[in-house]
């Protein structure tokens, strides 16, 4: 009990943590409703191809999207440096060199999509119906591009300075006028596929309006600050670049540990690939609140630096760990009692359930050993510590595919757990020996 009195203690810190964390957990959350509003208005049209299509396309976009979080991250950890700095004109000039560099991105995405298009194509084989409406979900969601890397951008420097309920707000928006949207296309047009991906297309371009339009009215004075040769500032745009390059690669390597996860667990049969995946949701759930800590790792430990208060720094990493902590064991023992319950609201596939028993264990462990992670590479991004990000990232995917090779053939899919739980652990545990020269030594 003196571990959550201690956790949960009232002072300035903490309520700091709370005010970034809450509200992204709540963007968090909401995330995940976009795919989830297309799927369930597909679900309804009549045939499982649409299903499969939606699937499919949504898919693609997330690893497509997800390898380009360093605009997020990135913007977020220098905006909150140079915030603590006091230096606002470099503070607006991050976002405009942000929103430029994803412009770019989105519009090669744009031109170039016909070979990514082919080429994902190549790997899923889907079904000749699901590839005709998945090709069609692609070729109009592909223009929302620029809304969604622009909005990386956005939510990035928000964060940074030290503000994630306009994230939140834009992220609520987001969902009311997808559902709209594309019930409205749907069912008021007698579109299909199309008018799933339209909703989404509008939906995305309406976040983005909502963000510009929040930014204008409490930031519009920033506008002076921008000017063409903020593209052309060598040394800004090399430590930009420098940083994001470190950050691509780490989540790269982040795609290919958690794709691979879920094809070992395919190559073993469709109840484990379920069983796989509905273990995984309780990492999932674990995930979007600890990342809302992670936020508001990054958000403070940014700001910390740029002012050079290594006391406050020190101050955050520790109250940070508490509320890991303490929120971890919460969610263990929620897991362990009502673990089974929730799993069977998910699905009534009795031989799936009855597998699943054998690998809960590990899904238990998953907050504990999971935690730490999370709230490092908060605390990292913050400090735009991108290349201890980076080794840590590739020692722990390393250390991850080895033990699978090598015990899988005697612990089948217990091996991929462990490995998982493995990497996890070592990411956590590299970042630590780093963050003592990074961080807590600067």
């Amino acid at each position: 009990m003196r571990i959550f009195a201690i956790l949960f203690q009232r002072n300035g810190m903490n309520k700091k943590i709370l005010q970034i964390a809450l509200p992204s957990i709540v963007s968090n959350i909401t995330v995940p409703l976009l795919g989830m509003v297309d799927v369930a208005i597909a679900g309804h049209l009549g045939d499982v191809a649409y299903i499969g299509a939606i699937a499919v396309g949504g898919m693609l976009f997330n690893m497509l999207y997800w390898l380009f979080g360093f605009l997020r991250m990135g913007t977020s950890g220098l905006t909150a440096q140079a915030l603590g700095r006091g230096e606002e004109r470099e503070v607006a000039r991050l976002l405009f060199r942000s929103i430029g560099i994803g412009l770019l991105i989105s519009i090669l995405l744009i031109l170039f999509q016909e070979p990514l298009l082919r080429m994902a194509f190549y790997y899923i084989r889907p079904s000749i119906e699901v590839n005709n409406f998945a090709e069609l979900y692609f070729r109009i969601c592909i223009w929302g591009a620029p809304a969604v890397l622009g909005l990386y951008s956005f939510v990035g420097w928000f964060i940074g300075m030290q503000n994630s309920r306009y994230p939140m707000i834009v992220a609520i928006v987001q969902n009311i006028v997808n559902i709209l949207c594309s019930l409205c296309f749907v069912y008021g047009f007698g579109m299909k596929v199309e008018g799933v991906a339209l909703g989404t297309l509008v939906a995305q371009y309406a976040g983005l309006l909502i963000a510009v339009g929040l930014w204008l009215y409490h930031h519009g004075h920033m506008r002076r600050y921008f000017s063409r040769s903020i593209w052309f500032e060598k040394e800004s745009m090399s430590r930009f670049f420098s940083i994001n390059k470190d950050i691509f690669f780490r989540t790269l390597c982040l795609i290919l540990v958690t794709t691979f996860f879920t094809s070992a667990g395919a190559r073993q049969g469709d109840v484990i690939l379920a069983v796989n995946t509905l273990l995984m949701q309780l990492f999932t759930l674990f995930s979007y609140v600890m990342d809302g800590f992670a936020y508001a790792g990054e958000s403070m430990a940014g700001l910390y630096i740029g002012r050079q208060d290594l006391v406050s720094l020190r101050h955050l990493v520790r109250n940070l760990f508490r509320w890991g902590l303490g929120l971890s064991l919460l969610f263990t023992t929620v897991y362990a009692m009502g673990g089974e319950r929730f799993l069977s609201l998910l699905t009534d596939a009795s031989d799936v359930i009855a597998v699943t028993d054998a690998y809960l264990g590990w899904a238990l462990a998953i907050p504990l050993t999971g935690f730490s992670a999370f709230l490092w590479d908060g605390i990292f991004i913050g400090a735009t510590a991108s290349r201890a990000m980076l080794w840590s990232m590739l020692s722990a995917s390393l250390l991850f595919f080895v033990l699978y090779y090598a015990l899988f053939p005697y612990w089948a899919n217990h091996a991929l757990w462990f490995s998982f739980l493995s990497y996890l652990s070592v990411r956590a545990l590299v970042q630590y020996f780093y963050s003592r020269r990074i961080l807590l030594k600067k």
